[in-house]
């Protein structure tokens, strides 16, 4: 009796996995195999293996590896002083509301924060530095992108930190341990996996960024998900975008499976 009630309640589950995760990826992969002029063909496939398109995904893990470490950089010490100060929830939660913004509102704010008469621009100018270009630019890129996905990054890596046992830190520096080994040691080895999901839930979406390449680099950043919005909207060859979605959708379960992968071997290391 118990397992036909669970097994009802899995029912909406199954249905919301089937209707908006299987059946997009199986029309993606439909669509993959023709061409603009709607025929059959498997040169979207070779066409993707071609320089053009191996720069790109070039240049799109490039950009979503710098953003990540950009952003695991910043949080992992936010992190810890987070765990330190008192009023957490209030902090967390100014951490997290900026995520409640539409992307787009925040891209045009940005837009007017690095503008020629913008906020930076307003400041140089009075600081004697003078008008910069600072928009469309790769450091107006990744600056965004960083401020963007960094609550993603915070929020495991802070979750882990919690949940350390702070005995075990004291023991360490009772055995004589410096900061530093201690970090090296203890505190990073035990938040490793708050890490790991902070880096793919950076990394997956800064891979397939679209708008910010067109709306704060001025299409001077080229990425998979420009090509994909390019051949969707501009060009009209759906059959090329399902392509590089395809691709995109495997590199992405490459590199979490990867992440597991690494995950189980240092689990079977310990035992």
């Amino acid at each position: 009796m118990e397992t036909k009630t669970r097994n009802i309640y899995l029912v909406p589950y199954m249905l919301w996995i089937v209707l908006f995760v299987i059946a997009p990826i199986v029309l993606i992969v439909y669509y993959s195999f023709f061409n603009v002029e709607g025929a059959l063909t498997f040169d979207n496939y070779k066409k993707f293996f071609t320089p053009v398109y191996m720069k790109m995904t070039l240049s799109s893990f490039w950009y979503a590896l710098l953003i990540t470490i950009i952003s695991l950089a910043i949080a992992y010490p936010t992190a810890y002083l987070l765990t330190k100060t008192k009023h957490k929830s209030l902090w967390l939660l100014l951490i997290i509301l900026p995520s409640w913004i539409n992307l787009l509102l925040k891209a045009y704010a940005f837009i007017g924060i690095f503008g020629t008469y913008g906020v930076v621009n307003a400041f140089l100018e009075t600081v004697g530095i003078g008008n910069r270009q600072i928009l469309f630019t790769d450091f107006s890129f990744v600056f965004v992108s960083v401020y963007i996905f960094i609550p993603f990054m915070i929020l495991p890596i802070y979750n882990a930190l919690e949940k350390m046992n702070p005995s075990l830190i004291y023991a360490a520096r009772d055995l004589g341990a410096s900061s530093m080994g201690t970090f090296r040691k203890v505190i990073f080895p035990l938040t490793i996996d708050g890490v790991k999901a902070g880096c793919i839930a950076v990394f997956i979406p800064a891979l397939s960024l679209f708008m910010l390449t067109r709306l704060i680099a001025g299409n001077r950043v080229i990425t998979l998900g420009t090509a994909i919005e390019q051949h969707f909207l501009v060009t009209q060859d759906w059959g090329m975008g399902a392509t590089i979605a395809v691709f995109l959708i495997i590199i992405m379960v490459a590199v979490m499976m990867l992440m597991g992968l690494r995950k189980r071997g240092l689990d079977l290391v310990k035992r």
